[in-house]
């Protein structure tokens, strides 16, 4: 009985011993990492199109960069059709401070708040029933 436990402990330490090995079926071909060569670093060549700027000379990109993204993302701007040209033509420009005039506290202003509120909530029909009330 005390021979077991060395018995197991000697084939145990054979087992491990035997899997060290590389010969057999466990023997593959592997690369070699000694014959690694070194790359040759990557060379931006010349470019001799291009010109250094002149102190003093405008930009060459003039777009603002908001205005580079809507033409990346959009394609620039479209043609427009003739109707679309004539209508934008007859609405003519609006006055420069306009915003300013509108915001005003005193430009008078219709509230039409109520007269909505009243036909959203009007009840639906053919409108046979309906009569026109005039304030006043």
């Amino acid at each position: 009985m005390t021979r077991s436990p060395t018995l197991v402990a000697l084939l145990a330490g054979c087992t491990l011993l035997g899997a060290c090995g590389s010969t057999g079926v466990l023997g593959r071909e592997r690369p070699d990492e000694f014959a690694v060569q070194r790359q040759a670093p990557l060379v931006v060549p010349p470019d001799f199109n291009l010109v250094p700027p002149a102190p003093g000379a405008p930009r060459p990109a003039t777009d603002s960069p908001a205005q580079q993204t809507l033409e990346a993302l959009f394609g620039g701007p479209a043609q427009r059709s003739a109707v679309e040209s004539g209508v934008i033509g007859r609405a003519g420009r609006a006055e420069p401070g306009i915003r300013s005039s509108v915001g005003a506290p005193a430009t008078n202003v219709v509230d039409k708040a109520v007269l909505t509120r009243d036909l959203i909530a009007a009840p639906e029909g053919a409108g046979a029933s309906a009569q026109a009330v005039i304030p006043g």
